[in-house]
């Protein structure tokens, strides 16, 4: 677990947040990356077929859309706090708000409370019109103590 703590730490130096989906192998396997828009932070989910859960409508999986939630509030952890292992995933709750079209998805995650033990991140997932939310999730992860 060194070496990503590692690669954290010199991404962090320079500002490169782009490169955070390389720490986490899933998110480059679901093609979750990381943008910066207006000082925020923001998971992104390119559309590509294998999203598709409902092919008559067609809408992306919900599983696609949890990745990406979950994801998003890892980055904004590993980005905003100075912790030195990655987090572990303790609970999440997803709420499908409406139906995530066959488009770009993104998401934004905001720290809600940061414990000594444990970090819980709120994550809103929108598409075209980010006052429009697809889903949302609340996650809480176990991180050790710097």
């Amino acid at each position: 677990m060194t070496e990503p703590m590692n690669t954290l730490r010199e991404l962090k130096r320079s500002g490169q947040f782009s490169r955070l989906p390389e720490l986490i192998p899933y998110s480059q396997f679901m093609g979750i990356s990381v943008e910066q828009a207006t000082g925020e932070l923001l998971g992104k989910l390119a559309y590509h077929d294998d999203l598709i859960g409902n092919p008559s409508l067609p809408a992306l999986h919900g599983g696609s859309l949890g990745a990406l939630l979950e994801s998003t509030a890892i980055f904004q952890i590993l980005w905003e706090t100075e912790i030195q292992t990655l987090p572990k995933i303790v609970t999440i709750t997803v709420d499908y708000l409406r139906s995530a079209k066959p488009v770009d998805t993104y998401a934004r995650g905001f720290i809600t409370k940061h414990g000594r033990r444990v970090v819980n991140v709120a994550v809103t997932a929108w598409q075209a019109d980010r006052g429009k939310p697809v889903a949302t999730a609340n996650v809480h992860f176990l991180v050790h103590p710097t």
